[in-house]
């Protein structure tokens, strides 16, 4: 809502003549690179060095015929010094139509004051934005959890440590695109739309294309449309790409989020186990400069080699169920009952849903090292190869960390007979009322008749890791941008 008193002010400025609103200023410096400059200096000393500057005023505190203000630009704060000899008494006037917000651009000279802070002396100044809204409470900042989501534009203003911590996500992105490059893997992009989603176990968004009437879907993976790539020849192909999941959210779980999926061919679940502890040891330690990191009072230690934890394993261990032993849903769901276990158990789902929730409930949060989860079942892997030894159990693996699932990742099924049968599988679950259940598709399955061949493939949720990475209670404290429920109007 525009402040009265601002806009007042801008009244009196456009009264001057003045554009509050200018096309440009030429900037040659920013704060740090003023402040790195001329650290040398002594206290008291000045230069003859000049500089040009822009940012928002964030203080000011006037002291007769002179003043000091705070600016803030990309790079952090410096001080500002007006003199009335200086810039003339007119030029001076003008700052009493300056509030805390406006963003203005500077030319002057370097100082270093008594108490040794770097200053411009200012020689000249100009408007180049007036703000016309208060800023939060100038000290503290912005605390207001919604509103820093909402209105993050304020958000960044108010908390340096947000607008740092979204330069360092951006840096840590930079290093996983620089990783895959030197590995030989070429960045593609693939359709957002799709007549068939696939690729996960999840309730898609559903659209409309108004000139062809015809629904399509926002795609809740980017695995389909990559493995067709590797079909026709590709080697090595990844996505950096935004995926979308109709589902509940929660600290670890957004609607929209960012998705990192690669496809090796002639790599197997093996191979992709140790690429994963190299990619991941590598941009952490190039993104943070340690292999040790905290989260939410745990130390959690990446550098060594990760353990193997078998799933149908730890299962028993941590509930006392012998997935081996209850084969069908019918027996599983009757030994939960049994040892009286808490999870929410929905008829409709099939052995593999129950399964998931029973990993979900009691063994994924107690995982928090990293580590990696291996042999799923098939009914909980309905994109994995089989096991040659055991076609019960998939060459698939999941990276846990913190207790959240960050990469998931397997030896990609290439049977179109199989893959079909897998198909038709999750097609009867849907019909029975499980929403998540994937699709057939058969262009997909057309593609792997052709012949897809050796694959391993890796999945990786961005914003959920860096959350872990940056002890972030929530993911969308990393999302610069996330859903909101639309503000109620507001009444007088």
């Amino acid at each position: 809502m525009i402040n009265k008193t601002k806009k007042e002010k801008l009244d009196k400025i456009y009264e001057k003549g003045i554009d509050p609103y200018p096309s440009v200023f030429k900037v040659d410096s920013d704060s740090k690179e003023i402040k790195t400059k001329f650290k040398g200096l002594s206290k008291g000393e000045h230069t003859k060095k000049k500089v040009s500057i822009a940012g928002r005023i964030m203080q000011s505190r006037p002291m007769g015929k002179a003043c000091f203000m705070n600016l803030l630009d990309k790079e952090g704060k410096i001080q500002l010094y007006f003199r009335h000899d200086d810039i003339g008494k007119e030029e001076y006037k003008k700052l009493k139509l300056l509030d805390i917000g406006d963003i203005i651009g500077i030319k002057g000279t370097v100082f270093m004051t008594k108490t040794g802070e770097t200053t411009i002396h200012v020689d000249s100044f100009q408007l180049l934005t007036k703000s016309l809204e208060q800023l939060p409470e100038k000290w503290h900042g912005l605390k207001d959890q919604e509103i820093r989501y909402r209105k993050r534009y304020i958000d960044l203003i108010s908390n340096r440590d947000v607008f740092d911590l979204f330069i360092k996500k951006t840096e840590f992105i930079k290093n996983i695109r620089k990783f895959m490059d030197g590995k030989g893997f070429m960045e593609v992009e693939t359709p957002v739309l799709e007549a068939v989603p696939g690729g996960a176990d999840a309730r898609p968004f559903i659209t409309h294309h108004n000139t062809l009437d015809i629904d399509f879907y926002l795609r809740i993976s980017l695995e389909l449309h990559l493995k067709r790539l590797i079909v026709g020849g590709y080697d090595r192909v990844y996505e950096i790409g935004k995926v979308f999941r109709n589902e509940g959210l929660s600290t670890q779980h957004l609607q929209e989020f960012t998705l990192l999926e690669f496809y090796a061919a002639y790599m197997d679940y093996n191979d992709l186990m140790d690429f994963t502890e190299e990619f991941f040891k590598t941009i952490i330690k190039q993104t943070f400069g340690t292999l040790k990191i905290k989260f939410q009072g745990n130390e959690i230690n990446f550098s060594g080699k990760w353990p193997k934890i078998d799933y149908t394993k730890i299962i028993k261990e941590k509930t006392g169920i012998d997935l081996n032993k209850e084969d069908t849903k019918e027996k599983l769901i009757s030994a939960i009952r049994k040892k009286g276990l808490k999870i929410d158990i929905d008829e409709n789902l099939g052995r593999g849903r129950v399964m998931d929730q029973l990993y979900k409930q009691y063994v994924r949060p107690n995982l928090i090292q990293p580590c990696f989860l291996i042999n799923h079942p098939i009914d909980i892997s309905p994109l994995a190869k089989k096991h040659k030894d055991n076609p019960k159990l998939t060459q698939r693996f999941q990276l846990l960390v913190a207790g959240s699932e960050i990469v998931n990742a397997f030896t990609e099924l290439n049977d179109p007979i199989d893959q079909r049968e897998r198909f038709e599988e999750q097609m009867k679950l849907r019909e029975a009322g499980d929403e998540e259940a994937q699709m057939i598709d058969e262009d997909f399955i057309e593609s792997l008749e052709i012949g897809l061949p050796p694959t391993g493939g890796f999945g990786m949720g961005i914003d959920r890791f860096f959350a872990i990475l940056t002890d972030q209670d929530t993911v969308r404290e990393v999302v610069l941008f996330p859903m909101m429920k639309p503000e109620e109007e507001k009444r007088d």
